[in-house]
């Protein structure tokens, strides 16, 4: 029982150690909604073409000839699915960030295709493996053991985070790069070199609000899943 508590003591302390290290403040998160949807912003990147078509010419970029693209309207999110190697666009055109949000998933088809498959199993089994385990300590099955359930999940739950935010920081960190390259390339006579540069600026404030929220995040979510379990195993 004292596992328990030491458990979820440290995954609390873990998480206020991490808001104040990746500086969190609900006051930028709300900054990155306003910023998103910035009407001066949206007016420029509104001249550049559709959703599919930005992506078809960033992956063409990337050198990719195989992966499929599709819109996907009711998406609550844009992803790249590597079992069946497709990017998915959500519903994203009312807001600039679109351009750097497909080219991050476009860098996503062009990752190590083991590292990616690797991720997609392992998550997968790292969620089962958390249901399974949500089961059995709810209904006191192998109540002896509970510790060491907790114990793998803690282990898997450090290999997910590790593997999720390697893929993912690689992603976010060269999508303003390559969605700036984009930009620069497009051939418009209606694009300015300074409109571009605010778009470029726009990413940059985006992304550094954003990047350090996304790992905070994901490293939160799953430090509650641990304390979820520990405080079931109390009960």
């Amino acid at each position: 029982m004292e596992y328990f508590y030491v458990t979820i003591i440290f995954c609390i302390i873990t998480i206020i150690v991490l808001k104040f290290g990746f500086n969190i403040k609900l006051k930028d998160i709300k900054k990155i909604k306003e910023l998103g949807y910035n009407k001066d912003l949206n007016n420029i990147a509104n001249k550049f073409p559709e959703n599919k078509e930005i992506c078809e010419k960033i992956v063409e970029k990337l050198n990719n000839k195989t992966v499929k693209i599709e819109e996907n309207s009711e998406s609550k999110a844009s992803l790249y699915i590597v079992a069946t190697n497709k990017i998915i666009i959500a519903n994203i055109k009312d807001t600039f960030t679109r351009i750097q949000t497909i080219a991050h998933e476009c860098l996503h088809s062009v990752q190590n295709r083991k590292v990616l498959l690797f991720n997609f199993i392992f998550s997968n089994i790292y969620i089962m493996y958390f249901v399974v385990s949500l089961i059995l300590i709810f209904f006191n099955i192998g109540e002896q053991y509970f510790n060491i359930y907790i114990q793998i999940y803690f282990l898997l739950t450090l290999i997910y985070i590790g593997i999720r935010t390697y893929l993912e920081n690689e992603a976010m960190s060269k999508a303003i790069f390559v969605a700036k390259e984009y930009m620069e390339e497009y051939k418009n006579s209606d694009i300015t070199h300074e409109e571009i540069d605010k778009l470029v600026k726009g990413f940059e404030e985006i992304n550094r609000i954003g990047i350090p929220f996304a790992n905070f995040y994901l490293i939160t979510l799953s430090l509650v899943k641990i304390i979820i379990l520990c405080i079931i195993a109390l009960i």
